[in-house]
């Protein structure tokens, strides 16, 4: 009735914000904690909350909850934990409710940790919701309690479950107290790499080459785990999310003025990093080497 999880996941829905903000990535480690008919709503924030305050120490202050708008309920238990009214924020269905068409669904409750005004934007009224970088989430409650039926019905479930998902990388980023996900531990170690091959130096700024670099760093790390999963490069699905990928990070290698193939050398660096978690990487490494090769030998053709 109870589980928790690490997914390794891939998502390109917002591509274009990948190397721009410091937060985006189009791969990702989701944790995850469940229940089935067990634990429900009230449980899984306090628990969230210890987990957050005792465990990883973050400050109490520095937190922030967004609900769904008609959630009088999680309004009540966040109150109830101490969580002052001026930190909850009521968002519409976009925001803070998950469904995927009919069956089960419900609203949820997403935790942001505060960076501070520095990394604020102009708007007096800036909290969570806001596109800026101060307010940074890490960690959704998602309450399924509803079944949406063929009329737009929304009937309670007779078993109510919780579904949550913490991004590592963002947990990271609070965890290490850095300014971007780009220079967790983890990651700098493959952006390092892209710098020595290419020779240009990484300022973390706003320049093309640094946008550039971070590109190349965050689509290497989703090429490699991509192809480890058995996924090949095909013209259509999520073959095609993985050429496309392969394309992106060549043709911001020669951006950045890498002559030749050189994603090889990237894609053992990302081995290097996270084989201990991920033994299928060095398993698989020559296959992930062949692929990329043919891949990149394909692209410079076309180029």
């Amino acid at each position: 009735k109870r589980m928790t999880t690490c997914q390794k996941c891939i998502r390109t829905g917002d591509i274009d914000n990948v190397g721009i903000t410091a937060r985006h990535g189009t791969f990702f480690e989701m944790l995850g904690n469940f229940s089935f008919g067990d634990y429900f709503k009230r449980q899984s924030l306090e628990w969230g909350l210890e987990f957050m305050t005792k465990w990883l120490n973050m400050p109490f202050e520095k937190i922030w909850a967004t609900v769904y708008e008609d959630d009088d309920e999680a309004v009540e238990i966040w109150k109830e934990l101490g969580m002052p009214a001026e930190r909850i924020v009521r968002l519409g269905k976009d925001d803070n409710f998950w469904e995927i068409g009919l069956g089960p669904c419900g609203p949820c409750s997403e935790l942001y940790f505060d960076r501070g005004e520095e990394y604020g934007c102009d708007n007096p009224d800036c909290k969570p919701g806001c596109d800026c970088d101060r307010y940074l989430e890490f960690w959704n409650h998602v309450f399924t309690q509803f079944d949406r039926d063929e009329d737009g019905n929304y009937g309670q479930l007779e078993n109510k479950n919780i579904d949550t998902g913490m991004g590592l990388e963002r947990m990271a980023c609070i965890m290490q107290g850095v300014d971007s996900i780009f220079a967790i531990d983890t990651i700098r170690y493959v952006l390092d790499g892209v710098c020595e091959i290419s020779g240009v130096e990484y300022t973390g700024g706003k320049s093309k080459s640094d946008v550039s670099i971070r590109i190349i760093t965050d689509h290497v790390r989703s090429v490699t785990f991509m192809i480890s999963d058995g996924i090949m490069p095909t013209n259509e699905g999520r073959g095609y999310v993985l050429r496309r990928l392969i394309r992106r990070a060549a043709r911001h290698g020669r951006l950045l003025g890498i002559e030749g193939k050189f994603l090889v050398t990237l894609a053992q660096t990302v081995i290097d990093g996270s084989k201990d978690g991920y033994p299928e990487l060095e398993e698989k490494k020559d296959f992930i080497f062949k692929v990329i090769n043919n891949e990149e030998d394909q692209f410079n053709k076309t180029i």
